[in-house]
């Protein structure tokens, strides 16, 4: 019997910044992958809250034990173009979407369609969101923490203090 193929999963976002939600889907994913690469999408005409960097400690931080428990690697890229380009440049054969509901689906599904096209080779898996996870974006964390409220439901504690710290930096707007 020949050995199984070794899966790598792609699982792409821009994790500014990670949330509970993007916990729970690398914590899923990692138990249908041996590999996952957490791709952080970089856009030059965005600025994020936290740097690449920033992120990337974050997410190998929190999801490196995990990985190491489940007996599976993680590892985190940066990615500036298609997502389907970025899961070749990493050997992925999956790529990982988490679903928080009917208008992520709607438009994942017109994503899968193209990059089908784009690469045959490379399936979409859809997560949906845990329960206790479906309504977190990243985009209302930074929203919350922005305005001075508690976000700290919504996102793994080192994260809450990097996002606190980089608020607290004199100059910021």
């Amino acid at each position: 019997m020949a050995p199984m193929a070794k899966r790598t999963g792609l699982y792409p976002g821009t994790f500014d910044p990670m949330t509970n939600g993007h916990l729970d889907i690398i914590r899923r994913a990692l138990t249908l992958v041996d590999h996952l690469v957490v791709a952080i999408g970089i856009n030059a005409t965005k600025t994020p809250m936290l740097t690449f960097e920033e992120r990337a400690a974050l997410i190998e931080a929190e999801a490196g034990p995990i990985a190491r428990k489940l007996g599976a690697k993680i590892s985190t890229a940066s990615f500036s173009g298609l997502v389907v380009d970025a899961a070749d440049a990493h050997g992925a054969n999956v790529i990982i979407r988490g679903l928080r509901g009917a208008v992520d689906y709607e438009y994942e599904v017109q994503m899968v369609g193209m990059n089908r096209i784009m690469n045959p080779k490379v399936e979409t898996v859809f997560l949906t969101a845990s329960p206790e996870t479906q309504f977190i974006s990243s985009t209302l964390v930074r929203q919350i923490a922005g305005m001075g409220g508690d976000f700290s439901a919504f996102v793994p504690k080192r994260v809450e203090k990097k996002v606190l710290a980089r608020l607290a930096k004199p100059g910021r707007k």
